[in-house]
């Protein structure tokens, strides 16, 4: 595979693409209808990674101890956006299925001619847990995603979004498997094709490149009334391949549907073409696509270790 960096003018179009994580059946079921609602305003496009099983959010509370979890908690108002009740599934309440009393809605955003996709079976459990599961209990759960997405929409899902950008190798190898056309469970800063620990992963990966709203709000003198201009300050000088940036059903689709509003906006006014992950993907020569390590680290405004893009991959004796 040639690789080498792809220029602007080999990226014909300033695209950003919009990925859509739903994390919870509040957020599929409230927070979808409205983010639809919305694109089609603006005839824009967007990706909707759909969780697939049942909603156990309440469980997050063994994040507590986690560095950074409760300064996160208290800077982004995780009771206003989530809701009392969806802070007790799995705990004090039973989780909903979301793929099974949710299917409808999640048909509707495909009808209406958007992209869906996998974030995963039980987000927090897959959140909490993957970075040090084994391949047994990887394959189970993303088995259990990819079924629930077949009996959903009667065909394979073609992109996996990982719930909190949290995985690990077999998930990688998985995804190449699986026959996923690429991912987008990373940060980092333009599309690559991931190696991990020297083991080149054919599927390529589609970083989110912007921070989250729930990254920002809190820091510093952000808040809901500048947070959009902040954001789009950050955008106005536009990447090589252009942009991804991830939102939430639970917050751009709820009480920060304004902001989201302002986004979609100032995003069109700045030149940009809002495009869904397929149609970004298709823009890229994927032959070129330039090989970068897949590591894990910090990122400023949210707690654990996050998938990132890497330095660029140089095999002993050759050139990437």
């Amino acid at each position: 595979m040639a690789c080498g960096r792809l220029s602007r003018h080999e990226f014909p179009m300033k695209k950003l693409a919009l990925k859509i994580d739903v994390d919870t059946y509040r957020g599929t079921r409230e927070g979808v209808p409205r983010l639809l609602e919305l694109l089609q305003k603006y005839h824009a496009q967007a990706t909707f990674l759909f969780s697939l099983g049942p909603d156990h959010t309440g469980r997050a509370i063994k994040r507590v101890f986690r560095p950074g979890f409760m300064k996160k908690v208290s800077r982004t108002s995780v009771r206003e956006h989530y809701g009392l009740k969806t802070l007790m599934y799995g705990t004090l309440l039973p989780g909903p299925h979301i793929g099974k009393r949710c299917a409808d809605t999640m048909r509707q955003v495909r009808d209406a001619g958007f992209e869906v996709g996998i974030h995963c079976y039980d987000h927090v459990y897959w959140q909490d847990n993957v970075a040090g599961k084994n391949a047994g209990w990887t394959a189970r759960e993303m088995q259990r995603a990819c079924t629930q997405f077949e009996q959903i929409f009667g065909e394979p899902a073609r992109t996996h979004g990982a719930a909190g950008w949290q995985m690990n190798r077999h998930a990688l190898r998985l995804e190449q498997q699986l026959g996923f056309e690429y991912g987008s469970d990373t940060r980092g800063s333009e599309p690559f094709v991931p190696v991990y620990r020297a083991e080149l992963i054919n599927c390529p990966q589609l970083p989110t490149t912007l921070p989250t709203l729930d990254e920002l709000l809190g820091v510093d003198d952000i808040c809901v009334e500048n947070v959009a201009r902040h954001l789009l300050g950050l955008s106005e000088t536009s990447l090589p391949t252009g942009h991804v940036y991830t939102l939430h059903a639970e917050m751009e689709g709820m009480k920060l549907a304004g902001v989201f509003e302002q986004l979609l906006a100032g995003w069109q006014t700045q030149g940009y073409e809002l495009v869904s992950m397929a149609q970004y993907f298709a823009d890229l020569d994927v032959s070129r696509l330039p090989r970068h390590e897949m590591i894990f680290g910090e990122i400023p405004g949210r707690s654990g270790d996050l998938a990132l893009q890497g330095p660029k991959f140089l095999p002993l004796g050759g050139e990437a």
